[in-house]
């Protein structure tokens, strides 16, 4: 393995081998494996599990790690291309990249959607741009309509929790935020969960269909009923994608009336008894799940966001070390 930007650009071969590693590794740490070596950390927005659970996997394998956040105690830089560079940006990424590989042996980059171009950021383009320029393995920290190290993470805690994949139903679920999130878990998971086999249901209001190249990866159906993970996230209606006054303003009037999608326990009522409640974290209490599943014995969030270090350090391990 070179590089990891999405589960999607790996053989399901491949992902069963990274999570066999994963819990190799969980059970039989190899403190050494990466002695020696240095993980660089590129942060264009914020993160609490992603920086912490890299940064922890690293020192476990032996590694280190430096971070790097623009415009806090670095210069921002410039992600686009052909712009006149008066403004803000004193670096681009045309030559930050490269010098920050030069100091490292893999490099993570997270950079979220920029929002206002859909066909853009179904594209990827300003990450898959920023992955091209570096000449040392990258990795997906997040980018605009993928956040892979999540959904293998979701991968792993379903198969610690013996949740079939053969014939298991996974529903992803939209809720309510103040806000408009990106696609990139919904679009993450919703492909993990068909690639590990699982049959694959998205439950939204209207208007809050998931863009069709999202679902042309996930060409499965299945019933709420049944069901054996309720997977709850929030994203933008792509009919309001954008960041003017008016896109803001039509999205607002969409999900005005959507309170209601809130997740609790009356929603388990058509699932199997004991059906799983997964979030990738952060969480809105009360806005997205009600306290009464979060608290409750059907909640695996802690437990998905602890197996974000284990995957991440089963990725950092193959491209550090290779081998098996």
């Amino acid at each position: 393995m070179k590089r990891f930007l999405a589960l999607s650009d790996l053989a399901r071969e491949e992902v069963l081998d990274l999570l066999a590693l994963a819990t190799r590794l969980e059970r039989q740490p190899e403190p050494r494996a990466a002695a020696g070596k240095v993980l660089g950390l590129l942060f264009f927005n914020p993160s609490l599990r992603t920086l912490a659970s890299f940064q922890a996997g690293m020192a476990r394998l032996g590694g280190s790690s430096f971070v790097i956040s623009p415009g806090q105690g670095s210069w921002q830089l410039e992600t686009k291309d052909g712009v006149v560079m008066d403004g803000a940006a004193a670096e681009h990424v045309r030559e930050a990249i490269p010098v920050l590989a030069s100091y490292a042996d893999v490099l993570g980059i997270r950079a979220f959607a920029g929002g206002a171009d859909l066909a853009a950021d179904l594209a990827d383009t300003s990450f898959r741009t920023m992955a091209d320029l570096c000449p040392v393995p990258p990795v997906n920290l997040e980018s605009a309509i993928d956040h892979p190290c999540q959904a293998l993470a979701d991968w792993k805690t379903m198969d610690d929790l013996a949740i079939p994949a053969r014939g298991g139903r996974f529903v992803l679920s939209w809720a309510w935020h103040p806000k408009a999130l990106p696609l990139a878990v919904p679009a993450a998971v919703v492909h993990m969960a068909a690639l590990r086999g699982m049959e694959v249901t998205v439950l939204r209001p209207e208007g809050y269909a998931l863009p069709e190249p999202v679902m042309a990866r996930t060409r499965q159906a299945a019933a709420l009923s049944g069901a054996h993970v309720l997977y709850a996230k929030s994203w933008g209606a792509p009919q309001c994608y954008g960041q003017t006054t008016d896109d803001l303003a039509a999205e607002a009037a969409l999900r005005a009336g959507l309170r209601d999608w809130c997740v609790d326990e009356s929603w388990f009522k058509p699932a199997v008894p004991n059906a799983r409640f997964f979030h990738c974290l952060p969480v809105r209490r009360n806005v997205v799940v009600a306290d009464e599943v979060l608290d409750g014995p059907r909640s695996a969030v802690v437990q998905e966001a602890g197996n974000r270090m284990w995957v991440q350090m089963a990725v950092l391990h193959r491209l550090l070390c290779g081998g098996t």
